[in-house]
């Protein structure tokens, strides 16, 4: 499959649907999106309504230019958007992307919504796009993000030091993960057996 029709997919099993975040999901982000813990660990936050409309307008505009592909996580049992997650740094002659970029809200977490998420990017990326490497990356201090990527079966490779800025000023290390094209089988059954069939 040619990446180039990235911008246009939506990605469901029996827990989750991802498709594009579009304008017209301002309110459903805005009921959700205002807690700082989601941003503790993140380059750039949601704290009040203008930084709502930067985050969905970006969202947008990545995924039009193809630099990003962001996505909305709608729970399906309840059809309401929880939060949000993206295919990023898409190389695709190497056959090799990152999936981050993700945040649930509060009521969400620990649902299994974000394995059930991550299975159907994981899944794409493996089965529909041919990628070899699909990787994970996560501030060193984010031990919640480290344990649940650990859980997926994503293998720790190691540590970029001062890797960028954070809000606030301090330089952040971080942490690389990933699972390869081979591993993905195993992984899968793993990890992942009886999540979103």
């Amino acid at each position: 499959m040619s990446w180039s029709g990235l911008k246009n997919i939506v990605l469901e099993n029996s827990r989750v649907q991802l498709r594009r975040v579009a304008a017209t999901d301002l309110e459903a982000f805005g009921r959700i999106a205002y807690e700082p813990a989601i941003w503790r660990y993140f380059v750039t936050q949601i704290l009040e309504p203008s930084d709502l409309q930067r985050f969905v307008e970006s969202a947008i505009q990545d995924t039009l230019n193809g630099t990003r592909i962001v996505f909305a996580i709608i729970e399906r049992a309840t059809g309401r958007i929880v939060g949000s997650t993206a295919f990023g740094n898409l190389a695709e002659s190497e056959r090799r992307l990152e999936i981050g970029w993700s945040w649930l809200a509060q009521e969400a977490r620990n649902t299994g919504i974000n394995r059930a998420a991550k299975l159907a990017l994981l899944d794409h990326a493996f089965q529909r796009l041919e990628c070899e490497r699909v990787e994970f990356k996560t501030d060193v201090l984010n031990t919640n993000a480290r344990a649940a990527l650990s859980a997926i079966g994503a293998r720790e490779e190691g540590v970029l030091r001062s890797f960028n800025y954070m809000p606030g000023g301090r330089r952040r290390d971080v942490i690389y993960y990933s699972i390869l094209r081979a591993e993905w089988p195993a992984v899968r059954e793993k990890h992942f057996a009886g999540i979103g069939a």
